[in-house]
């Protein structure tokens, strides 16, 4: 897939509502606005996450946590100063 603006490849995906192509990453499709399904491999072991050290997602409106540089809720990406 192509970014319209700086004309990159950007890694995608097809809609499984509508078959537009979309980002890799994209939790709702550009063509029909459904939500796309991601895998969450993230809290298979409940037992091993350390709730006392997690990392809140920097938006504030958003409720995530910051799991390997990014939100698992928006996306968002994450730099630690």
């Amino acid at each position: 897939m192509e970014c319209p603006r700086c004309h990159k490849n950007i890694p995608g995906k097809e809609c499984q509502s509508c078959g537009v192509e979309i980002p890799l990453e994209s939790r709702y499709c550009m063509g029909c606005g459904a939500e796309v399904d991601i895998e969450v491999s993230v809290f298979q072991g409940v037992d091993e996450f350390d709730f006392e050290n997690r990392v809140l997602c920097p938006d504030g409106a958003c409720t995530g946590i910051i799991i390997d540089g990014k939100c698992i809720e928006c996306g968002r990406p994450f730099k630690e100063e």
